[in-house]
Parts: structure tokens; C-alpha cells; sequence
């Protein structure tokens, strides 16, 4: 395994400076993988596609290419010695890489680790085995999304009033009208949010689930329908039925006016 790694590690430094130079200003993937195996197959798959690749075993290699250069996504195992992904994600979160979009990559496929991973604070979630079309297309995705901190520095505050509602986008906090604080799930409130900051706008199913934050895999056009139809209920009869508007083929739109202070 040490001689694979080896011989990997010789071949990315002589092709070192024309991939460089191929790729300038393309976007930086970390992977985070303590397979080798899985870090070959990824780098080159993402490197054929115009990326540029580095990659980590562990954690203390993590923060070293973290710290030595800028980073765009990170692709993160879960199953990883000492600290696991999930430790990892909430981590990195939680410290000055606070903006770096990360996929979490996982054996184990069942719903309550993707959920785990997603409510960490992951931007999305692989399952292995995974198809390289799979693994591209998630990371075309992510990298679509604004970044956090670009997104932050636009608003010229996080709190947004409509309808007589308040939504505190940092605190991830909903008072209804009458004061009363209205629970949200993480996917209730990013489409939620998707949908006030953007009023009067119609959005399309597919560019809803694309914005979302919280995705799971195997969300589909339904899954929008149905968080809609939750968060009429939750609005409830302090809101206008129509304060979020279906727009028949196409997706939706919020119909309210957006205040912001």
C-alpha cells in the first residue's frame, strides 16, 4: 500500500508544474480519504476534468493543505482514523474554514448518517460504491452555490421581515407575528430562506434542490412539493395561503414584499 502511495505521490510531482498551469484558475478540491486507492481514483477523475486536486490521509494533513493553500470544496470520508468525518465536519464549521463547501463520502449509506453528516453542517453527501458522473455532477453542483461568506458580505443584514414575520438567517430563527418563535427543520428553513430571498421571483423545482443546503440523496421534484406544502402549514393562518405561490410546470414563487433592517 506504502509503494502505491509512493509511486502516485512520483507521478503527481513530475506532472506537478502542467497540470498547474493547465488548470490555473480552476477549483480547488481537497480529499480527505485515508484509501489510497480512493485517493488515486478521485484526484484523476477530477483532475481529467479540470479540477485541481490535493489530497489528506488524516486530520493533521487536513489542516496542513488547509493552511497552505486556498481550498474551493472538500471531499470528506467519513470512516477516517483518530477523528471522524463527522468530527471533521463540525470542526472545520466551527473554525476559520468556516466557508469551504464539503461532500461527505461514506460506506455506509443509511439515512441517519447521510441526515448526521447533512446537519453537521455537509453540503451534500456520497454513498460508495459511486459513479464518476454521480461524484461530478454533485461537485458541479456545490461549487455552483454562492459561497457563504460571499453571500454574507451581499446581505446587508440577516434579518428579513415579511408578512409581519422575522427570519434571522444566522440564528436560523422564525417568530411569527405574534412573537412566538415556529420550529423549522434545517430543509424547511433553507428553502424557507431560498424562497424570501429572492421575492417575486419565479424559481424552478430543479434550482430549488440545487440551492438547498440540506439535500438528500434521492431528492427529487416531490420532495420540494411536500417541504412546500410543510411550510404553508407552518405559516399557518398568520400568513397568506398565497404568500408562497405555485407557479403550474415550472416551481415557485414568494409573493410577499421582503423588508430588510
Amino acid at each position: 500500500m506504502k509503494s502505491y502511495e509512493k509511486n502516485f505521490d512520483n507521478d503527481k510531482q513530475q506532472k506537478s508544474n502542467v497540470v498547474d498551469k493547465r488548470q490555473a484558475g480552476a477549483a480547488s478540491i481537497l480529499i480527505v480519504d485515508d484509501d489510497p486507492g480512493i485517493r488515486v481514483l478521485l484526484s484523476n477523475l477530477l483532475r481529467r476534468n479540470g479540477f485541481r486536486v490535493t489530497t489528506a490521509a488524516d486530520y493533521d494533513e487536513m489542516v496542513g493543505e488547509l493552511e497552505a493553500r486556498h481550498i474551493d470544496l472538500m471531499l470528506l470520508d467519513v470512516m477516517l482514523p483518530g477523528a471522524s468525518g463527522f468530527d471533521i465536519c463540525r470542526d472545520v464549521r466551527a473554525g476559520g474554514w468556516g466557508d469551504i463547501p464539503i461532500i461527505m463520502i461514506s460506506a455506509r449509506g443509511d439515512e441517519a448518517d447521510r441526515v448526521a453528516g447533512l446537519e453537521l453542517g455537509a453540503d451534500d453527501y456520497i454513498a460508495k460504491p459511486f459513479g464518476d458522473s454521480e461524484v461530478l455532477a454533485r461537485v458541479r453542483a456545490v461549487l455552483r452555490r454562492p459561497p457563504l461568506a460571499e453571500r454574507a458580505r451581499k446581505e446587508r443584514t440577516h434579518i428579513l421581515r415579511f408578512a409581519g414575520w422575522t427570519m434571522d438567517l444566522r440564528r436560523r430563527e422564525l417568530c411569527a407575528p405574534s412573537g412566538a418563535a415556529v420550529t423549522l427543520s434545517s430543509a424547511e428553513f433553507d428553502l424557507l430562506a431560498n424562497l424570501v430571498e429572492h421575492p417575486q421571483q419565479i424559481i424552478g423545482r430543479d434550482r430549488l434542490l440545487e440551492l438547498a443546503r440540506f439535500r438528500l440523496p434521492g431528492s427529487s421534484d416531490r420532495s420540494i412539493d411536500v417541504l412546500v406544502s410543510r411550510l404553508r402549514g407552518k405559516l399557518g393562518g398568520d400568513c397568506d395561503p398565497q404568500i408562497i405561490r405555485t407557479v403550474r410546470g415550472f416551481g415557485y414563487m414568494f409573493a410577499a414584499d421582503v423588508e430588510r433592517s
